[in-house]
């Protein structure tokens, strides 16, 4: 079994060099995923001279774990929605992430990107204990959101299992999101713009120009968008107004024509998520808030079972990977300028659970803000809104966050570096610091500090992942401390060697 997404086994992507010396252009975009490279398109595309920097590969961040449903069913519901933002509000939603679908295909059409894109149906049925009722209160509020199409139908077209009652949305959509990008990436060097991977940006500084300090070299430019799924470029202006959760996916093949391709979700909290990748099933769901799931594995476990029971005719698990995905408090993206910031530094994050659509309409919305042109959904995803009543939210996340520092107070996982058994990590208490210790596989012992370079939290070890996650904001650092998703914007800090490592 392969713990990597299906994209990343079945993609190859172009490779790009590093930074190496200074540059200026009109827009510099870090961040190589979907947000960042469909921003870098539409602008390269509109003329101006861009260039993207990212300190992996491209599209080697939360971009491959996506199961790339490209769908206008939010899964935050549309009748919360139009709780939250009125009718026109929930209107100008669905019209985006309708156009965001409209315009991959038209992309895929103009480029001839080969990457399975094709039209299908999407089916909202109950979760266990759910009623009809759940699905009319959201058939109404689709209907006033402009999506007239939807309709309820008694099943879904599963012949393995029977959905109930279920919405049906139309002319949804499915491809494979790397070879997408790929092809994305080669069309910006056509319009002349340049990616560099390999190229951490230490320093995000507005102004004019802003700067982006890449180790010894810096790019300059008159605007730049931060596109690094959680903004490594302030402190607590975004970070409070949205929350981390872990989700999980697991690949197993089904039979060639055993189900037809369509796009699935059900009403729990969490939801489970359905699609088809040629004969390979994907089902995801499980999710948890980031750093606070203590039985990682067991997730994997119970979402196989939730799978298999439904789907008998599955066979093994081929693939499972973990991602994240960044709740707002009112379940819309942030995309736009930089709170508290210069007027030329924007950002998108907030993808709640929708990364794909939310990130093509990040590059429609803000190569209009930067070219100077109107566009209707600017207010909607303003990263400044203030939704009132999203409060209780609002209150319930950072209750919750205050209450993880007291992770300080506690002592380690295990009581000596000695007990970790090797391919494991643990939390070992050390004096007034707590370490951050993983065994590898032939083991010997790495050890950092476990204070989250961005607020001071205590990261957790997360084993199905073999990551160290802050339970606070979301960093994640691979099994050695190295910073793999922000928004803290550095590795975790060396630990003081302990006697075990001074004897090796």
């Amino acid at each position: 079994m392969r713990h990597q997404s299906i994209w990343a086994a079945t993609a190859t992507l172009p490779q790009f060099p590093p930074l190496t010396g200074n540059i200026h252009v009109d827009v510099c975009i870090v961040g190589a995923g979907i947000s960042g490279l469909t921003t870098a398109y539409m602008l390269a595309r509109a003329g101006k001279r861009v260039a993207v920097i990212d300190d992996g590969p491209v599209a080697g961040g939360m971009t491959q774990m996506t199961t790339a449903h490209l769908t206008n069913q939010l899964d935050d519901r549309y009748s919360e929605l139009e709780k939250l933002h009125g009718r026109e509000g929930a209107r100008l939603a669905a019209d985006s992430h309708t156009s965001a679908i409209d315009r991959i295909e038209t992309i895929v059409r103009q480029e001839r990107i080969e990457c399975d894109f094709m039209r299908v149906d999407g089916y909202l049925f109950c979760a266990e204990g759910d009623t009809r009722e759940t699905l009319e209160r959201e058939l109404e509020a689709a209907h006033r959101a402009g999506l007239r199409a939807v309709e309820l139908v008694e099943r879904a077209p599963f012949a393995s299992f029977d959905s109930g009652p279920c919405l049906r949305f139309p002319n949804q959509g499915q491809f494979h999101p790397l070879k997408y990008l790929a092809r994305i990436a080669v069309a910006i060097q056509h319009e002349g713009g340049r990616i560099f991977t390999g190229s951490h940006a230490d320093e995000i500084e507005g102004g004019v120009p802003a700067v982006v300090h890449v180790g010894q070299h810096v790019v300059t430019a008159d605007a730049v968008v931060v596109a690094t799924n959680v903004p490594v470029n302030d402190l607590v202006a975004i970070h409070t107004k949205q929350a981390p959760y872990t989700t999980y996916v697991v690949g197993a093949r089904v039979p060639r024509d055993a189900i037809s391709p369509l796009l699935a979700w059900d009403t729990g909290d969490p939801y489970h998520y359905i699609r088809l990748y040629e004969d390979l099933l994907i089902v995801g769901g499980e999710d948890h808030k980031t750093g606070q799931g203590h039985d990682t594995r067991e997730r994997y476990t119970r979402l196989e079972a939730w799978a298999r029971a439904r789907f008998p005719m599955m066979g093994p698990v081929e693939f499972q990977w973990g991602g994240q995905v960044m709740e707002t408090q009112d379940y819309l993206a942030f995309i736009g300028r930089n709170p508290m910031d210069h007027e030329n530094i924007f950002v998108v994050t907030g993808d709640s659970g929708m990364g794909i659509t939310h990130g093509t309409i990040a590059g429609m919305l803000l190569s209009d803000l930067i070219l100077g042109r109107t566009n209707p959904w600017e207010k909607l995803y303003d990263p400044s809104r203030v939704t009132l009543r999203a409060a209780g939210e609002f209150a319930r996340e950072n209750s919750n966050v205050a209450l993880q520092y007291t992770d300080w107070l506690t002592g380690g996982d295990v009581g000596s570096a000695e007990e970790i058994a090797p391919g494991s990590g643990a939390i070992v208490r050390r004096g007034l610091d707590k370490i951050a210790a993983y065994r590898d596989e032939q083991g010997r012992l790495h050890e950092r500090l476990a204070k989250c370079p961005h607020l001071g939290c205590v990261v957790q070890w997360n084993p199905a992942e073999t990551t160290w996650d802050c339970p606070c904001h979301g960093s994640r650092f691979d099994c050695y401390g190295k910073v793999i998703n922000g928004p803290a914007n550095s590795d975790l800090a060396p630990a003081e060697r302990s006697r075990e490592q001074r004897a090796a």
